[in-house]
């Protein structure tokens, strides 16, 4: 079997070019997964110091929620006296005035009573 120098050429060629795309595949394939994890590194960095900065703004507010809620908790319950001695002056107020009502509709009745009772008799019965 005879092969020409053009073939060996060609097969060789052919061989050498495998390999050079080969090899540039498999650098690229490398160079990726160095940079990924490179990549990973740096968001475990990032991770940590936005951890760091989400628990100090976590505890800020928390502060803050807290000293409003003291604040607010103070002028409830300082609203809620004020309407307490309120209330209770109206109601004693109210107390009074029904009271008196009362008493002018119990007069009132009895008034009312002695107009439409019996007639009174003159001659009174014996006994």
């Amino acid at each position: 079997m005879f092969v020409s120098a053009e073939i060996i050429t060609i097969v060789i060629s052919a061989v050498g070019l495998l390999l050079a795309l080969g090899g540039t595949m498999f650098a690229g394939f490398a160079w990726c997964i160095r940079r990924s994890d490179s990549l990973r590194t740096d968001l475990v960095g990032v991770e940590t110091s936005l951890g760091t900065r989400i628990d100090g703004v976590e505890q800020r507010l928390t502060a803050r929620i807290n000293g409003v809620e003291e604040k607010l908790t103070a002028r409830i319950d300082g609203v809620e006296e004020k309407l307490t001695a309120r209330i209770d002056g109206v109601e004693e107020k109210l107390t009074a005035r029904i009271d008196g009502v009362a008493a002018d509709v119990t007069e009132l009745k009895v008034a009312v009573a002695r107009l439409e009772g019996p007639q009174r008799h003159l001659i009174v019965a014996g006994r």
